[in-house]
């Protein structure tokens, strides 16, 4: 038989193996190999693992190299020694399906066949045989036995490594030295492990407090998972030693309270008083597992800002709105590194498996609108969700981490009840994340005490789970008597500790284990000066023509010899006419100078949602593309209003991936964070805001209420009935409307391009920080009728209320028509076509705070006017009309009545049908412009 076709490619591997050998000690390589090895020159001072590999690969197929191999031993043996790395590799990608993660061993390890001898061609016999380890770190000469015994240390103990599917051979290398060399073992000296021990103390001492003095009271108890007090002590104290400035942390109910307590160091005296029902709230306040609070503990490495964000019973929607928050403390900083302020997020397993806004910003991660350098993900892996212990009912994968995969980041599955190998891997995931700014996973696998909340009975549906975790130590317990065990601890000495805390918890002092600093940190921002104002604060919102001309000129100005698409320059040329008087303006035009006065004043500007850019409707153009595919790659954009002025503020465009609840989440985190930037998020089709429901609910609707969080973000939502289906007609403003209340935010259907100028300026030059919903149009964006003049952006203010233009004698109009959006334009148009001049039409541009006093003083011009109708597009139990007819009839002179003109209800937004489209549009506008007669004659058909 031929040498080479017996060695056959699993060779590569031995000569690999044997090369790497030979280039860290050349003495450990049989004598031909390391002659010939030697013919290869050195590696490059340096040469990464991938040079390496490149460098053998040249010459190990050649078929000297082949003769070599066959000739240096035994045949058999080179065979065997193939055997033993394909056997490494194996622990490397499938030892984590082996390793011992369950604390409560119900579930037994998988039965992984391709780490078996036998599964390689190997036997017991070749156990005491010496072969060569590769790149695994063991000593020269070790026997087989040892080598397995190494990997199952190492790969199938406490902790499971997931790593071996990352593309980045970088990270992977950087990895396995780091798992391979520690054995998955922290080596820690007795002060470390008395540390790890008093932070189990507290963690387990606050839950049985809890427990005693508030009996049956919900506080969705951390015990079982204790270790987590532990890991995140350690990355607060790392994270300060490596000159982190900030952590943002998100995380759901289950020991929230422990990490208020024992990390942040809330008061316990205030957390005893929200038991007790004595907590003082502004506003409607929420329950205290959704508290938010920040702290500024002083670690031996420096001081480090904390945030714990405010969190909805909808567990995992606060991922997103940590990412956006995050983003902007990185940006008010300069830190375009991404290592001053890091996103950490924590999970609960059936929430991280089963809820869509985990992918979704899992899929932001690495995006250029949304990076944040990487984030820290705990898993607090109860193995249970809610009644569910059954991993076939609760996902369709092996692990609850399985999505992680999504952006490579690698897991690290830990059992819960070895607080060192807990250590281990949360270093090795904040270097990581440090080194390589990506994603990493801490799989926290431990169990759930108590029930899901302390009221619950979770024996009723999991009687073999329960009956084993009532006889199972707590991890405190365990790590205890180890450490007694090894002559760390005297005997009674974790006794006294945990004495020691129960009587600082009855004393109600703080009992966080580092400092805290009463400091203002840098850079902090100050809503103070946004509390408490109201949206009637004046804000003056002209700006001088020369001034607008000026910004017009550089708006349509293009590099020297880049080559704008004709339609693009067909666009430039008529804002260029715009913006000199030369013709009126349109939307696109009117927005866009808005942005560049708010820049030149001094605010960032942030623009995000899908083909935002070009504009769904292709009336922005905020990013022009350079048609010659020739031009270098810093010459395929211009963005004009980057190009304002020099130092000028940032303006970002960003086209976001395919997410609505992410990247409104995302936003709203944002602008939570940074009031003096615009933040704008901009539907595809208005009625594409139902995917993000849950962010408008109980954030942007809400948090002022219950937190006490401010937002100034602005929502641009598409809305207007033309006939495209019930799909991309309607923005749903009746939900918005119904979410009113407490000026906590402004709802606007703005009719003209003037009036959404001063409309975007002001939401940024008041103090008023609430968000700003805006139906915006769509044909209206190239309507003849719906234009401005540039006077009109150099004069006047946003008018809540705006008046018939035409001016009818008020002793002649018996009908007053009220509206908002484009049905104005339509009634507007067969009023003219028809002569008629008896009918007032008055817009209703802000129906959120309700305008009353401009519309009652609008309504007393047309005191002989006998009726006031209120005419939508939208279906009757859809639209404005039950959320403001209340406000409608108020605003009523004397003697006026109120009806209701639109469509019937429906249970669609819209119909499908454009014909039938336009046979309802025909009927309300005849319906609001009916003659007296006809009107009375169907009043009197109705009653």
């Amino acid at each position: 038989m031929d040498a080479s076709s017996s060695l056959g490619f699993g060779s590569v591997g031995f000569i690999e193996a044997l090369y790497e050998e030979f280039l860290a000690d050349p003495a450990s390589v049989p004598t031909p190999w390391r002659r010939e090895f030697e013919s290869w020159g050195k590696a490059p001072v340096g040469a990464s693992h991938g040079a390496v590999q490149a460098r053998f690969r040249e010459r190990a197929r050649h078929p000297a190299i082949v003769q070599l191999a066959a000739s240096a031993g035994d045949l058999q043996r080179l065979q065997k020694q193939n055997a033993v790395q394909q056997l490494i590799n194996e622990y490397r990608q499938r030892g984590h399906l082996r390793a011992r993660t369950d604390p409560l061993q119900l579930l037994e390890p998988m039965e992984v066949p391709s780490l078996g001898l036998d599964y390689h061609g190997l036997q017991q016999a070749d156990l005491d045989l010496e072969f060569a380890a590769g790149n695994f770190p063991l000593p020269t000469g070790a026997p087989l036995r040892e080598l397995v015994s190494a990997l199952e240390a190492t790969y199938c103990g406490a902790i499971g490594f997931e790593y071996a599917y990352i593309s980045d051979s970088a990270q992977v290398e950087w990895l396995r030295q780091r798992i391979e060399a520690g054995r998955g073992r922290a080596i820690l000296n007795e002060a470390e492990q008395r540390q790890i021990l008093q932070a189990l103390t507290a963690a387990e001492g606050l839950e049985r407090y809890l427990h005693r003095r508030y009996v049956g009271q919900k506080r969705f108890s951390l015990e079982g998972g204790d270790g987590l007090i532990p890991v995140l002590d350690e990355i607060v104290r790392r994270a300060g030693a490596a000159d982190v400035k900030e952590l943002v942390i998100g995380m759901a109910h289950r020991g929230r309270l422990n990490v208020l307590v024992n990390i942040l160091g809330k008061q316990p005296r205030e957390l005893f008083a929200e038991f007790e029902g004595k907590a003082e709230f502004i506003g409607s306040g929420d329950v205290k597992y959704h508290q938010g609070f920040s702290a500024d503990p002083i670690t031996p490495g420096g001081p480090i800002h904390l945030t714990l964000s405010f969190n909805p019973s909808h567990l995992e929607i606060i991922n997103p709105v940590v990412e956006g928050s995050v983003r902007a403390r990185q940006e008010r900083r300069g830190d375009w590194a991404r290592q001053q302020v890091i996103p950490l997020l924590i999970h609960g397993d059936a929430a991280f498996a089963g809820q869509g806004v985990v992918m979704e910003t899992l899929n932001l991660a690495k995006t250029r609108g949304y990076a944040t350098g990487g984030t820290l993900h705990i898993v607090i892996n109860n193995q249970i969700g809610f009644t569910t212990s059954n991993p076939a009912d609760a996902r369709s994968t092996y692990y609850c981490t399985e999505i992680a995969r999504l952006t490579q980041a690698p897991v690290f599955h830990v059992n819960g009840d070895d607080p060192e190998a807990l250590l281990f891997v949360t270093r090795l995931a904040l270097d990581f994340r440090l080194a390589f700014g990506s994603d990493v996973v801490i799989d926290l696998v431990c169990y759930r005490r108590q029930g899901h909340n302390e009221a619950d009975e979770p024996a009723i549906t999991q009687p073999r789970m329960y009956a084993k975790i009532a006889g199972h130590p707590s991890v405190r317990e365990l790590y205890a008597r180890r450490l007694e065990s090894a002559g760390v601890l005297a005997g009674g000495q974790a006794q006294a500790l945990a004495e020691a805390y129960q009587q600082a918890l009855d004393r109600g002092e703080c009992v966080a284990p580092l400092p805290m600093s009463d400091q203002r940190p840098l850079l902090a921002i100050d809503w103070a000066p946004y509390m408490d104002t109201l949206w009637t604060e004046p804000a003056p919102t002209a700006v001088p023509l020369d001034t607008l001309r000026g910004l017009g000129e550089k708006l349509t100005t293009v590099p020297a010899g880049f080559k704008v698409h004709p339609r693009v320059a067909k666009m430039l040329d008529d804002r260029r006419q715009m913006t000199t008087g030369a013709q009126p303006l349109d939307w696109g035009c009117a927005e866009t100078l808005a942005y560049a006065t708010l820049l030149t004043e001094g605010y960032r500007v942030r623009l995000s949602g899908q083909d935002s850019g070009r504009g769904t409707f292709s009336h922005r153009h905020a990013v022009l593309h350079n048609q010659d595919l020739d031009a270098p790659e810093q010459a395929q954009r211009h963005v004009p209003l980057q190009h304002l002025q020099p130092g000028q503020p940032s303006f970002l465009v960003i086209d976001s991936l395919l997410s609505e609840e992410a990247v409104l989440g995302f936003e709203y985190g944002y602008a939570s964070a940074d009031p003096q930037t615009m933040v704008i998020w901009e539907a595809q089709f208005g009625d594409f805001v139902n995917g993000a429901q849950v962010v408008i609910d109980q954030f942007i609707s809400s948090s002022e209420a219950k937190w006490q969080r401010l937002c100034g973000m602005v929502l641009l939502l598409p809305h207007g009935y033309e006939g495209q289906g019930p799909e991309h007609s309607s923005a749903r403003l009746e939900r918005f409307m119904q979410l009113c209340a407490e000026q906590n935010m402004q709802v606007c259907v703005p009719s003209t391009p003037a009036q959404m100028f001063h409309m975007l300026r002001r939401q940024m030059l008041r103090r008023f920080r609430r968000p700003l919903v805006v139906m915006t149009p769509k044909s209206l964006l190239r309507h003849r009728l719906s234009v401005s003049t540039l006077d009109e952006l150099a004069g006047g203010e946003f008018q809540l209320v705006i008046g018939d233009p035409q001016r009818p004698d008020p002793a002649q109009v018996r009908r007053v028509l009220l509206c908002s959006g484009k049905v104005y334009f339509d009634l507007y148009a067969a009023r003219q076509e028809r002569g008629i001049e008896d009918i007032a039409i008055v817009r209703v541009e802000q129906l959120y705070p309700f305008p009353m006093a401009r519309l009652t003083a609008e309504l007393a011009n047309y005191g002989t006017a006998a009726e006031v109708l209120w005419v939508q597009e939208e279906p009757l139990n859809q639209g404005a009309w039950y959320q403001i007819r209340h406000k409608l009839t108020d605003a009523l002179a004397a003697g006026q009545r109120l009806r209701y003109v639109g469509r019937p209800r429906s249970a669609a937004p819209a119909v499908g049908s454009y014909a039938l489209h336009q046979a309802q549009q025909q009927a309300l506008v005849d319906d609001a412009l009916a003659p007296a007669q006809a009107s009375a004659a169907r009043k009197q058909k109705s009653a």
